[in-house]
């Protein structure tokens, strides 16, 4: 559970993984929204650390797979252990606060 909220803990990723519930693989997609900033960090800073972060960090938890090569996100083999928290956040989307997803 601990490494789920982990994951979950950044808007970049929880947009990501909510986003591959409907639409596996995510390709040419894996950039960072650009309604989300941080007000220290630039869009390129933020794409450099979705790319050296997030992603990275999404993979070795195993919700997720990466192909760098072909700019492709596909849900990983321990996807489903994280799916209930997902699907909650989306279906009271209207419940949570603004910036949460």
């Amino acid at each position: 559970m601990d490494e789920c909220f982990k994951a979950l803990s950044n808007i970049h990723r929880r947009r990501l993984l909510i986003a591959l519930l409907d639409h596996n693989p995510q390709r040419d997609n894996v950039d960072v929204p650009e309604d989300v900033h941080e007000r220290e960090k630039s869009l390129e800073a933020l794409q450099i650390d979705f790319n050296h972060v997030h992603l990275p960090s999404l993979e070795e938890a195993g919700f997720i797979r990466w192909n760098r090569d072909a700019g492709e996100v596909v849900k990983g083999p321990r996807f489903d252990e994280i799916r209930p928290l997902l699907e909650l956040m989306r279906n009271h989307a209207d419940e949570l606060p603004d910036d949460w997803l």
